[in-house]
């Protein structure tokens, strides 16, 4: 109980971090709104004048695009841990011994963030309805099935984002291959480009990476794309690499704190 209780403490410290600057939140609420508009604006004009593409229609496209592009700004912010601030400022050493593992810190603080920019998401979604851009789930249970999938996006993402952070290691400095991996997350989760228009090498190519599982997965299966036995494949294939990401994780962490020099404080 005492380590549920320092994990839900850690969670609780990052919302807190994301919800006590409003300035930020404000910025950040008129930036995703401006991206939703634009995406919305985009796929309308490319639709414009044609029919459905490889079977997939302008309102579904535009639907996509916009809930996309919530989904994402929510899973990968751009701050989305203080793992790598913790080690340039020598504050890891005091973490190490702390009776809650590091790991668990730190994904607690990264779920905190998660739950901290859920209105950021609301207010991209609720844009996205006033201007038409949204559609009903086709039934109660691909609505279930999309519920259950993006909280296994949300998990993926979380590990994902850990492991890249956990290079701050080995460099110290980790702005650029944040960069990278932020912008490559992007196009390989499907938030800029669906994998429907994806080219079957490159879609086949990104089907056997764990990024698509945060963003086209749920949100194919909740506008009625995917359904029945592969639905449930996509998830099935979530819970695969949730394994994975598990265990690439901890031989990660083993290799890292072998590695643990402090600086500053």
């Amino acid at each position: 109980m005492r380590t549920v209780r320092a994990f839900r403490g850690m969670t609780r410290a990052g919302t807190r971090s994301v919800l006590i600057y409003r300035g930020d939140l404000l910025t950040g609420a008129v930036t995703l709104v401006i991206q939703v508009v634009l995406a919305i604006a985009v796929w309308r004009i490319v639709y414009s004048g044609r029919g459905p593409v490889d079977g997939i229609d302008a309102g579904t496209a535009v639907a996509y695009a916009a809930i996309a592009a919530c989904l994402q700004s929510v899973l990968l912010p751009w701050q989305f841990s203080t793992l790598p601030m913790r080690i340039r400022n020598g504050q890891i050493a005091a973490d190490l011994t702390r009776p809650l593992g590091l790991m668990w810190q730190v994904l607690g603080q990264n779920l905190g963030v998660l739950i901290g920019r859920f209105p950021l998401g609301a207010i991209g979604l609720a844009a996205a309805a006033l201007l038409g851009a949204l559609t009903v789930p086709p039934g109660v249970g691909p609505t279930v099935l999309a519920i259950v999938a993006t909280a296994g996006g949300i998990v993926v993402a979380l590990l994902c984002n850990l492991i890249v952070s956990m290079v701050t290691f080995w460099t110290f400095e980790v702005s650029g291959p944040l960069i990278v991996y932020r912008f490559g997350s992007s196009f390989l989760s499907g938030s800029l480009i669906p994998l429907w228009f994806m080219p079957d090498w490159l879609r086949g190519a990104v089907e056997w990476l764990p990024f698509q599982a945060q963003v086209y997965t749920p949100v194919s299966i909740y506008l009625g794309q995917t359904r029945g036995g592969a639905a449930l494949a996509l998830v099935a294939v979530q819970l695969v690499w949730v394994a994975v990401l598990v265990v690439v994780l901890q031989l990660v962490w083993q290799r890292a704190r072998h590695r643990v020099v402090v600086q500053g404080g």
